[in-house]
C-alpha cells in the first residue's frame, strides 16, 4: 500500500510539473478505479475455487480487495500514450502468466496516427473480444461470464485501426500469444514464440442505437499448438432506460503430435444482457450465458448454463452491486459442504466499485 500511494504521488507531481512547465501541451489525463466484494457460495465449499469457475471471484464467506488501478494518458495532435497499472488479486488473475505478482500492467501503448483515418498502436492493450471487461466499474455485472474467462484477456503487439468512412471500422493487428506481455526466451519460454492475428470489423446505425462488432484472432500460441476465436458482440439501446447486448463467441484449438497436426476440438458460448435503468440511480442487468464445451477443451466435459441478476445503486462515482448468481451444469461439477457432486450451485455477491 505504501509503494501504490507513492506511485499515485510521484504520477500527480509529475503530471502537475508537466502542465506548468509548457501549456501549449496537454497536461497529463489521470483516472483510476477500485473495487472490493463480499462473496457467499450457496454450498457451502471447503475447498478452492469455492464452485467458481469464472475469473475474480474465487473466494467464499470472505471480504476481498480485488483491484486497485492507476491510468495515465498524454495525447498530443498525433500521438497518444497510455499506461495502466492494476493491483490486486485481480490484476494478478488478469496477468496470470507474470510471475504472480499482485501489482501489473494491465495496458501500456503508443499510438500513432499519421492521419485522421489511420492509427497505429505498439505495446499491450486489453482485448477486443468479447462484451465484458477487466475494469469492474465498466461491467454492470460483478461477476464474470466463462466466455470471458476462458477467451483472451489481452494481447501484446502491433496493431493498425482503420476508419472506412460512416461508421465502419477495421482493426488489424499481429501479436505475441495471447495473454502474455513477451514471447523472449529469456521469461523461460523454448524459443521464440509464434505470432497471432487479430482483427475487429465494427459497424452501427448513425443515430449509434445498434452496434456490431466482428471479432476474431487466430495462430499457434506454441510450436505445438494453435488456437482460433471467432466472436461477434451486437448491442441495441431501444432508449435511455432499456438496451440489449449480445455476445457469441467459438474457440476452436488444436494440438501437435508426432509432427502432425490432430483434429481441432471447440467449445462455444452465448449469452445475453438485459439492462434497464428505471431512475438515473438505479440499475438492472440480467445476464444469461450458455457455454458448452461437451469436447472438454476446457476440461467441463459439460454444458452450463448460467444465470445472473445484478442491481446497481449509483452514488457519485461510487457503484455497489448486490448480486444473484445461479449455475446448472449437465455434469456434476459442482460441490456441496458434505464433498458430495453437485449440478447445481448458486452464489451472492455484494461489491462496490468506484473510479475517478
Amino acid at each position: 500500500m505504501k509503494k501504490f500511494i507513492s506511485l499515485v504521488t510521484s504520477i500527480l507531481f509529475i503530471g502537475t510539473a508537466f502542465s506548468q512547465k509548457d501549456s501549449s501541451v496537454s497536461a497529463l489525463k489521470l483516472s483510476g478505479s477500485a473495487d472490493v466484494y463480499y462473496r457467499y457460495n450457496s454450498s457451502d465449499p471447503k475447498e478452492y475455487p469455492y464452485n467458481n469457475f469464472t475469473s475474480f471471484t474465487n473466494s467464499h464467506n470472505s471480504f476481498e480487495l480485488n483491484m486497485a488501478s492507476i491510468k495515465v494518458e498524454h495525447s498530443s495532435k498525433k500521438v497518444d500514450m497510455v499506461a495502466d497499472l492494476g493491483f490486486g488479486e485481480r490484476a494478478e488473475e488478469f496477468s496470470y502468466n507474470d510471475s504472480g505478482s499482485k501489482v501489473a500492467i494491465k495496458q501500456l501503448y503508443i499510438s500513432y496516427s499519421p492521419s485522421s483515418k489511420v492509427k497505429f498502436t505498439l505495446g499491450s492493450w486489453a482485448t477486443h473480444i468479447g462484451y465484458e471487461v477487466i475494469d469492474a466499474y465498466l461491467n454492470r455485472n460483478y461477476s464474470m461470464s466463462y466466455m470471458f474467462s476462458y477467451g483472451p484477456f489481452f494481447h501484446t503487439g502491433l496493431k493498425a485501426d482503420i476508419s472506412l468512412g460512416g461508421n465502419n471500422t477495421l482493426m488489424l493487428g499481429v501479436t505475441d500469444p495471447t495473454d502474455m506481455k513477451s514471447a523472449d526466451t529469456k521469461y523461460g519460454h523454448e524459443g521464440i514464440m509464434p505470432k497471432m492475428v487479430i482483427s475487429q470489423f465494427a459497424t452501427g446505425t448513425k443515430d449509434g442505437k445498434l452496434k456490431l462488432y466482428l471479432n476474431f484472432l487466430g495462430g499457434k500460441y506454441n510450436d505445438s499448438a494453435k488456437m482460433m476465436q471467432e466472436d461477434v458482440v451486437l448491442t441495441y439501446s431501444v432508449n435511455s432506460k432499456f438496451s440489449l447486448g449480445y455476445n457469441g463467441t467459438l474457440q476452436s484449438r488444436a494440438a501437435k503430435s508426432s509432427d502432425k497436426w490432430q483434429s481441432s476440438q471447440s467449445w462455444w458460448g452465448s449469452a445475453l444482457y438485459v439492462n434497464a435503468d428505471p431512475l438515473s440511480w438505479l440499475g438492472f442487468t440480467l445476464r444469461g450465458e450458455y457455454l458448452s464445451d461437451e469436447k472438454s477443451v476446457l476440461g467441463f466435459n459439460s454444458n452450463i448454463f448460467a444465470t445472473t441478476i445484478s442491481a446497481n445503486f449509483k452514488i457519485d462515482n461510487l457503484t455497489i452491486i448486490p448480486e444473484v448468481r445461479f449455475d446448472n451444469a449437465r455434469n456434476e461439477l459442482f460441490t456441496k459442504s458434505s464433498g458430495q457432486p453437485s449440478k447445481s450451485t448458486g452464489s451472492f455477491i455484494l461489491a462496490a466499485t468506484y473510479h475517478f
